[in-house]
């Protein structure tokens, strides 16, 4: 198992070509294995730079914090 940080913020473009954003948080059990949960957001956007923003300005995200599927 990798123990690469998962990048809290992953956006994604859909089959209708609208991108989504997903918010993710990682926490470790006792054993030190990462368990992430993921929320899809029901927000769309245009483009993937204006889901960044949204991350940017309505959850503090920072440059590198984002994963692109």
């Amino acid at each position: 198992m990798s123990r690469e940080p998962v990048r809290p913020f992953l956006i994604t473009k859909d089959e209708e070509g609208v991108f989504r954003l997903t918010i993710r948080d990682t926490r470790y059990n006792s054993q030190g294995y990462p368990i992430i949960s993921s929320n899809l957001l029901s927000e769309t956007f245009k483009t993937a730079s204006e889901a960044k923003a949204f991350a940017r300005d309505n959850y503090r995200a920072k440059a590198g914090q984002y994963a692109t599927k």
